[in-house]
């Protein structure tokens, strides 16, 4: 994908891990750069679409990696193009730049994502509950959540 070779060559330092499996091309960025790689895509590159944005506990996959992901599903629709951009996050801070200046769309994600993983966003403007009710003891997407879930207060 000539994409993913234009964001190694303008940022070299950001972009850590490319691979593709089924199809699916993936570039793992540096948290740092995370806007301004995502802002290049949008505005640069045609990737004006933000289709979906996840969490992932890592959990027992990498013991010396970072535990979380954040996930997010780009589309470009003048070329039929999808590209899946991760960045990492340590359990000690799992905090990412929110990407709603770019996208508004993405405060509902966002809000899930920090509700169902503990991970927030920098900047996001209203990280309130959007499925669960405030005060919730946990992060039920979590893998050592529970399984049998928590007692009502």
């Amino acid at each position: 994908m000539e994409v993913v070779q234009r964001l190694r060559e303008r940022f070299p330092q950001a972009v850590q891990e490319v691979y593709e499996h089924r199809g699916q091309v993936t570039v793992v960025v540096d948290r740092g750069a995370l806007l301004e790689v995502m802002r290049a895509l949008r505005d640069e590159w045609g990737f004006g679409f933000l289709e979906d944005l996840c969490g992932v506990d890592r959990s027992g996959l990498d013991p010396e990696g970072p535990r979380f992901e954040v996930v997010y599903h780009l589309v470009c629709m003048d070329r039929r193009e999808r590209l899946r951009v991760k960045v990492r996050v340590e359990e000690a801070d799992p905090r990412v730049p929110s990407v709603t200046p770019l996208w508004a769309t993405a405060g509902f994600h966002e809000r899930e994502c920090a509700e169902m993983f503990g991970i927030a966003f920098d900047g996001h403007e209203g990280l309130k509950p959007l499925l669960l009710w405030e005060g919730f003891p946990g992060h039920p997407l979590r893998k050592d959540f529970p399984l049998r879930g928590v007692e009502e207060s």
